[in-house]
Order: C-alpha cells, then structure tokens, then sequence
C-alpha cells in the first residue's frame, strides 16, 4: 500500500473506472459504475484482474472526482470493487457518494473488517485469505467461485455461516467453466437452496 495514502479515505488507488452492466450475482444485468481500486494480497491464481494487485501502480484520486465521474452516468449505482476494497477506509467514499444520491453495492473477499456504508455486499470467500467473521451476518449474497469438486463442500462451509435471507450463488471459474458448469448445474438442482452465478459480460464481450 502506498505510504502516501491518507488514513481517513479521501484519497484511494483506482486502477480504473468504467460504466456497464453488471454481469455477475444477484444484480447481474443492471447498469452500474464500477469503480476497481488497487491493492489486493489476497493472491488467488486465476485471478483476470492480476494487475490491480499492486496499488502503488495506480494513482491516487480524490473522492470528490469519483463521485462526480459517477454522476456523470444515468444509472445512479456504483461497485466497489477490485482488488481487494477493503483494504482501504471506505467511510469517505461511500458517504460522499450517499450524499450525491447514489446507491453502492460492493464486491468483497471480505478479508478485512468492513468499513463504508453499502445497499449491499456481496461476499466473495476466497481460500487464500479467509473472510473475517463479523461479514458473515451482513452479506447480501454469498457468490462462491467454483475451481474444482472439491468447492462445493468449501461453499457449505460459509453458507451456514451468513443470515437466512443471503442470496447463495455457485459461479465457475472461466477458465474451468467447460468443466466445472455441468457440475454446478448438477449440484443445484441437488441442492436448490444455491443458484447459479455466470460471468455474463463475457459472453457480451463488455467490461
């Protein structure tokens, strides 16, 4: 993380910026303002975003430049995401960008404590750095990433650790989805309290 970086949030690395339709979870198929910040220690090796792993790559920008970049779009949703966000203090941000009217929905591994105000999280466990439990009860959705057989069971792990009400998603890993797709397929109609998550902006070819 960059020496430079102010505790209280108002200046945060962002690797990027764009707007699209979400294509993953419950939310997929709405049009939102992603916002990837920089940093992540997480380490997962299929990961598609790898270059956002170094913070120190990618210039610090004011909160209030985010914000009006955001409102510069008709769908007044925004996702954190990354990198892993939660590195960072995300009260500022996410005050300022309630105050302009905007909903924030935020896409975790949830390895740090939560910080920032959100309409909803989703929790993405990863097994190279295990989620803190306090994220457990405040998850929204659970989107478990599906890389061999043996993640289903991993996946039940965590699904009886969030609230009732959690929305419980299997997706595959794009480079395993050939294989790992008819499987999920098989295990959700098994076990229908899951469904099935799909990386739908690849197949649309958009951000």
């Amino acid at each position: 993380m960059q020496n430079t970086l102010p505790e209280d949030g108002s200046l945060l690395p962002v690797m990027e910026s764009f707007y699209t339709i979400q294509g993953e979870g419950f939310h997929s198929g709405k049009a939102a303002y992603f916002i990837r910040l920089g940093g992540c220690d997480v380490g997962c090796h299929w990961c598609d975003v790898k270059e956002s792993w170094d913070a120190a790559l990618h210039p610090l920008t004011k909160v209030e430049d985010i914000v009006t970049n955001a409102l510069k779009h008709p769908s007044k949703a925004v996702v954190i995401t990354g990198g892993e966000p939660l590195l960072y203090n995300l009260e500022y941000l996410t005050s300022a960008l309630k105050a302009a009217g905007i909903q924030i929905f935020l896409e975790t591994s949830g390895a740090y404590p939560l910080s920032g105000n959100f309409d909803w999280i989703c929790l993405s466990p990863k097994k190279f750095k295990a989620p803190v439990a306090a994220i457990m009860p405040i998850a929204g959705e659970l989107k478990v990433i599906v890389f061999n057989a043996s993640d289903f069971e991993w996946a039940e792990q965590f699904a009886a650790q969030v609230n009732e009400n959690c929305k419980l998603y299997l997706q595959p890993e794009w480079s395993k989805s050939k294989e790992m797709t008819p499987k999920i397929i098989k295990y959700v109609m098994e076990n229908p309290k899951w469904e099935i998550s799909l990386q739908t902006h690849k197949f649309l070819n958009i951000p």
